[in-house]
Order: C-alpha cells, then structure tokens, then sequence
C-alpha cells in the first residue's frame, strides 16, 4: 500500500511539475522537493514493512546516479536547468526502486523521446535548434516507461 502511495505522490506532483514547465519553463522547488521527500518517505515505509531494504537502497543508488549526472550536464551548460536537476533525485529514486532495468530504460527513454519530439518540432518548423523545449516531461514520461518495459 505505500508503495502505491508513492506512486500516487509521484503521479500528483508529475501534473503540476509538467504543467509549470510547459508554460513557464520551471519545475518548481515547492513541488519536486516535497514530492522527492514524500516518495523517498512512503518507499522507506514499504521496505521496511516489507519490500525489503535493496529496493530502497537502489532507489537511493539511482537518485544519486541520476541526479549527479543531470549535475554534470547542467554545469556543462548542455541545456538542463537546475529544476531538471533535482526533478533527476526523484525519477532516479522511482525508477532504481523498480530495477537498475527499469532505472536504465527510464533515464534513457528521457533523452529518446525528448530528442525525438525536438526533432519533429524542428522537421515541423515549429521550431529551431535553439528554441527552449521543456525536459521535465520526457523525463517523467520516462519514469513512466521505465519500469513497464523493463
């Protein structure tokens, strides 16, 4: 039940955190910061009522991982803001709970489905190789995809 609830927590937050970066081009601390600590709470809560710790402790793993290198990439000036950043803490804790499989498929399906609708935007004429496009959503679409295809 509470990983559902995590889930739930997740999904919430996902709608808000979309909508923001569509229409402003920010993922908001007020949202993605309570969000993270929410479902790292409700996980830690099922491992210990009985998910076991590894799951818990791969999400940690993975939020690390993930968020480290959206870090790198946002220090590289590759386009990634600082909301990207800490959106990666709490896709990398979902997915990694899910599997290094699904954490793997999730992290990479961001970049895939992102670059693909920029690539139509652009074959489109709808938009140009510097025109800002929200990441946040590919990143949660993701999320999503991750653990259903691995």
């Amino acid at each position: 039940m509470l990983e559902v609830l995590a889930h739930a927590a997740f999904a919430l937050a996902a709608l808000a955190i979309i909508r923001s970066d569509m229409l402003e081009h920010r993922i908001p601390n007020r949202v993605v910061l309570p969000a993270t600590a929410a479902v790292a709470v409700l996980l830690a809560g099922a491992a210990e009522t009985g998910a076991g710790a590894e799951p818990l402790v791969r999400g940690a793993l993975g939020a690390g991982l993930l968020g480290g290198f959206y870090l790198v990439l946002w220090g590289a000036g590759r386009g990634m803001g600082g909301g990207d950043v800490k959106l990666a803490l709490l896709v990398g804790l979902l997915t990694a709970w899910h599997g290094w499989g699904a954490f793997a498929v999730g992290a990479a399906a961001a970049f895939v489905l992102g670059g693909g609708a920029a690539l139509a935007l652009v074959a489109a004429r709808r938009a140009r190789r510097e025109t800002r496009i929200a990441f946040g959503p590919f990143m949660l679409l993701g999320a999503c995809v991750g653990p259903l295809l691995a």
